[in-house]
C-alpha cells in the first residue's frame, strides 16, 4: 500500500528528476499515542535521516506497529507529531493480502499509479506536447525496463517465471502476503515502512530480501527480530523501549553493545545518586531541629527536591524458555529411513529415495525454499504422514514433540493456559497443574488468561510447552521464532543447545540456525541430501547460483527452448539481478576506502611526539577507534573478496 500525495499540477511533475523525494529527515516531535486507555508511546521524539535504512525494535507489545500507524496517519497523536516531506510517498504492507484474477507481475507493476496512468495516457494522448512530456517522464523513471525489474523481485521472493503468469487468487494466504510485498518493493517509496516481512517468508527469501534492504535507495524503517537482517541491512537501530525512542548509528549488534554500555553508566550514576540521597537524608534528619543547623538542613531538603531519581532502566527479564530431557537417551539412530517416499496423493510423492538417519543428538537444520517440502518431511519424521513405498524405523518408545506455526489456530481460543496443562495432566492436583504452568513460563494470574487474550509470543510459547510437554527424544521445530522478539529467541537457542536430545529446525532466521545447527539438509528436486558447506555457502548459492539457474529455465516447457521475447526478457533479468552485486560492490569499496582513510588520520595524530603526554584520555580514545576501524576494514574488505568472487562467477554463468 503506498500513500501518495495528490499532486496539483502533472505536468510540471513530468519534468523532475526522479522519484526520489529530496529532504532532510522524518522528524518525531514529542510525540505521545495512547490505545484503548493505554499510553504506550510517551513524548518520544527522534529524527531519520534521509537515506537510512532503520530498524525499528523492542519488546513485543512496547508500540513498534503503533508506531508505524501514527506514521500513516491511521491514528490521532495524543501529543506532538511527526513531520514528512510535503510530496514523500510512504510505502506499508496492507493487512490483507491481495487476491484478485490478475496475473502477480501484473498486480506488482499497477502498484506504481503513476507509471500506469502515464501509460493509459500515452495510448491516447494526441498533443505532441504532452506526447514528449509523458515519454521524458516515462524515461525518467524506467518504465520500459519496469516488468524485468519486477520479474527479479518476485523471482527473489521465490516465484517462477510461471507462477508470475498465474491469477493471484491461485495462491494460499502467505504467498499473496509476498506478492503484497514485492508490490511495495518495486514502487520503490520514499519512505518504506516494513511490520516483520519475513514472517511470511522462507530462509532463502529472508537472504534476498536482506540483501534488498542493504541496497534500498531511499528510506526505510523495518521492524524486525531477526538479528542477522538487523545487523546486515540496516545502518541504524531506533529502540523504543517504556514509551520513548533512542536513536543508534550502525547494526543491532552495535546497538547491543551500546545500550549496554549506557545501562551501565545509568546503573553505576543511579547507585551514585542513591548515596547522595542517602548522606543528605541521614544530615536533614539528624540536624532539622537544632537551630544552628536549621539553614543548612533546609538548604539539603531543597537539594534532594532537585536530585531527579536516574531512571536505571535493564528492562524486565525474559523468562526463560526450557524442553523438558527424555528420561532416557535412546541407542542411535532413533529414526531410519530406507528409501522412502511421502506425499499426500499415493502416486505424486513430495519426496522420494529417501536414505537418512537420525541419531540422539542431532541437530539438524532443513533447507530449501518453500514449496520443496521441508514440513513434509517433518511430518513424516513426527509420524504425521506415512511413507507411500520404502520404509521408516522408529526405535521403541521414541516420543517425537511436534512445533509447527500452523498448530496456533488450533489452540483453544476460549480455554486457559491452566485449561490446556489440565487436559495433559487429568489426574494432577491442582498445585501440580499450576507449577507445571509456570514452567512454561505462564504465572498463577497468568494461567487463567484466555488463549484467545495471549499475545502471539505467549501463545508460541504455550505451544511449544505443550508440543514438549512429555520430554521427547526428537524435537521438531517448523519456524518457531515467527511470534517472538529478540530476547525470546535469545532464550530458545538457550533452551535447545541446553536439550540433550535430538532437533530438527526448519527457520528463516539465520541466527538461530548458525547458533544451534551442526547439520545442514538441503530439501530440494523431490529429494534430500546432507548441504556441503556453512550458512555462509548457502547465501552466496541462493544470492547468485539458484536464481540465475531458476530464472534460466523458468521459460522452458518440455522439450520447447525459450523464445526470443523469452531469451531477451531472461537477459533482461540477469542484467537487473547483477546490478544490485555491483551496487554492493561499488558501496564496499567505498566504505574500505572511508576506514582507510580514517585509519590513516588516526595513525597521523597518534604519531605525533607528545600526544599521549599531552591528552592521554584522547590518545586511548583513538587508539581504540583504531583498532575497532581496523576490525571494520578486515571484514569490508573480506566482504568485498566474497562479492567480487561472486559477481565473476556469475558473469561466467550468465556468459557475459
Amino acid at each position: 500500500m503506498i500513500h501518495q500525495p495528490e499532486r496539483n499540477s502533472p505536468p510540471a511533475d513530468l519534468h523532475s528528476p526522479g522519484r526520489i523525494v529530496q529532504y532532510r529527515m522524518l522528524t518525531i516531535n514529542d510525540l505521545s499515542v495512547r490505545i484503548a486507555g493505554r499510553l504506550l508511546i510517551a513524548n518520544a521524539s527522534a529524527q531519520i535521516p534521509a537515506g537510512a535504512r532503520v530498524g525499528l525494535v523492542g519488546r513485543n507489545g512496547t508500540g513498534k506497529s503503533t508506531l508505524f500507524r501514527a506514521i500513516v496517519g491511521e491514528l490521532a497523536c495524543e501529543t506532538g507529531g511527526i513531520a514528512t516531506p510535503a510530496r514523500a510517498s510512504i510505502g506499508v504492507l496492507p493487512q490483507e493480502a491481495p487476491n484478485g484474477p490478475e496475473p502477480l507481475i501484473d498486480l506488482v507493476l499497477g502498484a506504481d499509479r503513476e507509471r500506469t496512468a502515464l501509460l493509459a495516457e500515452a495510448e491516447t494522448a494526441t498533443d505532441p506536447g504532452r506526447i514528449a512530456e509523458l515519454h521524458t517522464r516515462l524515461a525518467d523513471i524506467a518504465a520500459h525496463a519496469a516488468p524485468a525489474r519486477a520479474a527479479a523481485i518476485l523471482a527473489g521472493l521465490g516465484f517462477s517465471h510461471r507462477d508470475q503468469q498465474r491469477p493471484c487468487a491461485e495462491f494460499s494466504g502467505g504467498w499473496r502476503m509476498r506478492v503484497a510485498l514485492a508490490a511495495v518493493l518495486f514502487c520503490e517509496p520514499d519512505l518504506l515502512l516494513l511490520d516483520e516481512p519475513t514472517n511470511y517468508l522462507d530462509l532463502e527469501g529472508t537472504l534476498w530480501l536482506e540483501d534488498h534492504l542493504a541496497r534500498y535507495p531511499r528510506t526505510a524503517i523495518v521492524i524486525s527480530h531477526d538479528r542477522d537482517l538487523l545487523d546486515a541491512a540496516v545502518d541504524s537501530i531506533l529502540h523504543l523501549d517504556a514509551g520513548r525512542l533512542t536513536f543508534y548509528r550502525g547494526g543491532y549488534s552495535a546497538f547491543e553493545r551500546a545500550r549496554r554500555e549506557r545501562l551501565a553508566l545509568d546503573l553505576k550514576l543511579a547507585k551514585k545518586q542513591e548515596s547522595e540521597r542517602a548522606r543528605l537524608t541521614a544530615f536533614v534528619e539528624r540536624f532539622r531541629a537544632k537551630a544552628t543547623k536549621a539553614r543548612q538542613a533546609q538548604s539539603r531538603v531543597k537539594r534532594l527536591a532537585k536530585l531527579a531519581p536516574v531512571a536505571a532502566n535493564v528492562g524486565e527479564e525474559v523468562r526463560p524458555i526450557a524442553i523438558p530431557r527424555p528420561e532416557i537417551l535412546l541407542s542411535p539412530p532413533i529414526i531410519a529411513l530406507d528409501d522412502a517416499a511421502v506425499g499426500y496423493e499415493p502416486d505424486r510423492p513430495v519426496l522420494r529415495g529417501l536414505t537418512l538417519r537420525i541419531d540422539a543428538e542431532d541437530r539438524i537444520a532443513l533447507l530449501g525454499a518453500n514449496g520443496n517440502g521441508k514440513s513434509t518431511l517433518a511430518k513424516l519424521v513426527a509420524g504425521r504422514l506415512v511413507p507411500t513405498s520404502g520404509r521408516v524405523v522408529r526405535a521403541d518408545k521414541l516420543r517425537v514433540g511436534y512445533f509447527a506455526q500452523h498448530q496456533l489456530d488450533e489452540l483453544n481460543e476460549a480455554a486457559s493456559v491452566y485449561d490446556h496443562v489440565r487436559a495433559l495432566m487429568p489426574a494432577a492436583g491442582e498445585a501440580a497443574v499450576r507449577t507445571k504452568a509456570g514452567t512454561l513460563g505462564f504465572s498463577e494470574a497468568a494461567a487463567d488468561t484466555v488463549v484467545g487474550k495471549l499475545s502471539g509470543g505467549e501463545k508460541a510459547r504455550l505451544l511449544l510447552g505443550l508440543a514438549t510437554f512429555n520430554g521427547p527424544h526428537l524435537v521438531l521445530l517448523d519456524e518457531p521464532t515467527n511470534h517472538l522478539d529478540i530476547d525470546s529467541r535469545a532464550a530458545l537457542i538457550d533452551a535447545i543447545n541446553d536439550y540433550p536430545g535430538a532437533v530438527i529446525l526448519i527457520s528463516h532466521d539465520r541466527h538461530l540456525l548458525d547458533a544451534c545447527a551442526e547439520q545442514l539438509w538441503l530439501v530440494a528436486d523431490g529429494a534430500v541430501v546432507p548441504f556441503d558447506g556453512d550458512l555462509d555457502d548457502y547465501r552466496r548459492r541462493v544470492l547468485v547460483g539458484d536464481a540465475s539457474e531458476r530464472k534460466a529455465t523458468a521459460g522452458i516447457d518440455g522439450a520447447r527452448g525459450p523464445s526470443r521475447s523469452e531469451q531477451r526478457r531472461l537477459a533482461a533479468e540477469k542484467r537487473a539481478e547483477l546490478a544490485p552485486l555491483r551496487r554492493r560492490i561499488g558501496a564496499v569499496e567505498s566504505e574500505v576506502g572511508r576506514l582507510s582513510a580514517r585509519i590513516a588520520q588516526i595513525d597521523a595524530a597518534l604519531a605525533a611526539p607528545d600526544f599521549f603526554s599531552r591528552d592521554p584520555v584522547q590518545a586511548a580514545a583513538l587508539a581504540k577507534e583504531r583498532t575497532e576501524r581496523a576490525e571494520l576494514l578486515a571484514v569490508a574488505e573480506e566482504e568485498w573478496l566474497t562479492l567480487s568472487a561472486a559477481y565473476e562467477e556469475a558473469m561466467r554463468m550468465a556468459g557475459a
